[in-house]
């Protein structure tokens, strides 16, 4: 059944056209995605759908009994009811049955006061009414509404608390959860995965999967697009194109599809330059002219084809350091923090040792204190005990995910010139335009820009700094989908090291080679991607389970059940030291490669006749054979095991 229908639609604000001929329909139980470079639309067509923007040209159906809901990426809630009572809005007619049932629930008590036939009659309506509450949901709402704020990181507080008592975050993800509970028909979300930490995207993840209805969804969160969608809609240069699969399949097939378009190009060309030669050669000798004009009437007649326009421009991002650092980058001991004596500790006793090279991402729940982390590496909060120790030449770059050194009055020109009043303009305006600046842009009030551009023009300020530790709080945010796969590519091109904060997962494993798990009394370290930290997890529940399950059983278990349970532990063991053997392999060939181009540089001339280089280099080769060295006994050991 198809609950929506655009046929042409087109939307232009004043001259500039936004949305050109969009044809798309949105059908029972749907799952789709809408995808784009930031600008291109997509928020524009969703409130298009939800009802909220009109349009210029086009036909928009929608059968009336069909009803939908939409998600702001800006929306909060904004409201003097507790958390209970607002959520409670949603379920005001069943609220209103449950109140007739108990009305007629007294009446029958007083029984005695009616005649058989009003008695017969009561109970007749007390029947339909109870059996059409229960079809509503009216035994299950306040289980919905428990689950909806449990996943949504409201189990923990008390339902008698002021909603505008709460943080901007926290308000948005009520909004979210009251549209959840609401259900409608066609359910819009605009950025949905904004203010959601991993645990509660894994969780909107499997909600979304048993939803009701249709669901439509702007994101840039890749990981969370390829859990939850099976149609994706690519708006791009107005128009836009429909996909069957994941996202990750829509970019197999987009590649594939530009690549055939190409060829059919190209072949047509490679035609055509023939058939306008033989014209050329043969138009004017007599005994060849019919078949030249008739060449020429098969060319007039021939259906040109566009050559693919392929990708829009991308951001162009490396970074590079001016010196190497140390080994050793960065060693965190007993680390403990607390804003207030007064107060509770964020975290504690948090140890953390980073060497050249190593990229490590910190996750955990929203307000463990993550960014507080970071601030305190940086030197912008001190801890409560604990010692941090920055190593030899480490000259450290901090990207703040609130932007909070942009100067909101500065252009966008001199808010990297003014920092760095030595460089050529021209060279200022190259490294702007490498990050989508070009033109007038670069002649923007920072206060005027959107958060991808805000975004953008801070990595700018980064990559100037050129520095070999890059502390990264929440670098994808407001990010388009493109901009992340650059900033990918550049740190992963990256010689330096790397410590971030990220509820991006797509991003955290193509970055990431260790993942720090924090918690309230420290961090637990994995050695892996997420995917990997995901599954160690799971083992780790798995096992807790096992041995809760042994600890509860009253009499021994049968010799069967105990082969199984250390047959089931022991392949556990076996999965997690052939990932850490798979680990270590990576390291050691990186190290190898490494050492390789160190080798080829003390070989060069000039290299060779500087005895001070030569000594520095060959103390850096020692050093990486060392470190070859350990890391092969770590594999020696698991491999015995």
């Amino acid at each position: 059944m198809i609950l929506m229908q655009l046929n042409g639609i087109s939307k232009s604000f004043g001259a500039d056209e936004i949305l050109s001929d969009i044809k798309l329909e949105v059908k029972m139980k749907d799952r789709m995605a809408i995808v784009g470079r930031n600008g291109a639309g997509k928020s524009t067509l969703l409130q298009i759908m939800a009802g909220l923007q009109s349009y210029d040209t086009g036909e928009f159906f929608k059968p009336k009994d069909v009803s939908t809901g939409y998600l702001s990426q800006h929306t909060g809630l904004e409201s003097e009811h507790t958390i209970w009572d607002e959520m409670l809005e949603v379920f005001t007619d069943i609220l209103q049955q449950e109140k007739k049932l108990r009305e007629l629930e007294t009446k029958m008590a007083n029984a005695a006061a009616l005649s058989s036939n009003d008695y017969e009659q009561l109970l007749k309506n007390y029947d339909q009414l109870q059996h059409a509450f229960e079809k509503a949901g009216g035994y299950n709402y306040e289980s919905e509404i428990r689950t909806v704020l449990h996943g949504l990181h409201f189990g923990d507080y008390d339902e008698a608390t002021v909603i505008n008592e709460l943080s901007g975050g926290q308000k948005t993800r009520l909004a979210l959860g009251k549209l959840l509970l609401a259900k409608p028909d066609i359910l819009i979300l605009d950025e949905p995965t904004n203010h959601l930490d991993i645990e509660t995207l894994t969780w909107l993840e499997g909600y979304l999967s048993s939803y009701p209805g249709a669901v439509v969804i702007v994101s840039h969160d890749r990981y969370f697009l390829d859990k939850t969608v099976s149609i994706i809609y690519d708006v791009s240069r107005h128009h836009i194109k429909k996909y069957h699969g994941t996202y990750s399949s829509y970019l197999e097939q987009r590649a594939l599809q530009y690549e055939q378009e190409l060829d059919e190009y190209e072949k047509q060309q490679t035609e055509i330059k023939k058939m306008e030669d033989f014209i050329q050669k043969n138009i004017v000798r007599a005994s060849t002219t019919k078949r030249a004009q008739s060449r020429r009437k098969q060319l007039e007649k021939m259906e040109r084809i566009d050559k693919p326009l392929g990708e829009e421009s991308s951001a162009s991002i490396a970074f590079q350091a001016n010196k190497r650092s140390g080994n050793d980058v960065l060693s965190v001991q007993n680390l403990s923090f607390r804003y207030d004596e007064s107060e509770e500790f964020l975290f504690r006793h948090l140890d953390m040792q980073l060497h050249r090279g190593d990229r490590f991402a910190i996750v955990g729940p929203n307000g463990v204190g993550k960014t507080t982390l970071l601030k305190n590496v940086i030197g912008k909060l001190k801890p409560a005990s604990g010692e941090i120790r920055v190593g030899t030449n480490v000259e450290i770059g901090y990207y703040d995910q609130e932007q909070a050194d942009l100067s909101s009055s500065k252009t966008v020109l001199h808010e990297l010139w003014d920092d760095y009043p030595t460089t050529n303009e021209k060279d200022i305006r190259t490294v702007l335009g490498n990050f989508l600046f070009s033109g007038d842009d670069v002649l923007k009030i920072v206060h005027s820009l959107s958060g991808g551009e805000k975004a953008r023009l801070a990595l700018s300020k980064l990559r100037m700094q050129k520095a070999n530790l890059l502390v990264l709080d929440e670098p994808t945010n407001h990010l388009d989908i493109d901009s992340k796969e650059v900033l990918e590519s550049a740190l992963t091109a990256f010689e330096g090291t790397i410590l971030f904060v990220s509820h991006d997962r797509y991003f955290i494993n193509k970055i990431a080679d260790h993942v720090v798990e924090m918690q309230p009394g420290g961090a637990t370290i994995y050695l892996g991607d997420y995917d990997y930290y995901i599954a160690k997890k799971q083992e780790e529940l798995e096992m807790a389970a096992l041995e809760q399950t042994n600890g509860k059983g009253k009499t021994a278990p049968s010799e069967n059940r105990l082969s199984f349970e250390e047959e089931k532990r022991l392949q556990s063991e076996k999965r997690k030291r052939e990932r850490q053997i798979a680990a270590i392999e990576e390291k050691i060939d990186q190290l190898e490669n490494e050492l390789s181009q160190l080798e080829e540089r003390m070989a060069e001339p000039e290299i060779f006749q500087d005895h001070e280089m030569s000594l520095k280099l060959t103390r850096q080769s020692e050093e990486i054979k060392s470190r070859i060295e350990e890391e092969m006994q770590a594999w020696e050991i698991l491999q015995e095991e």
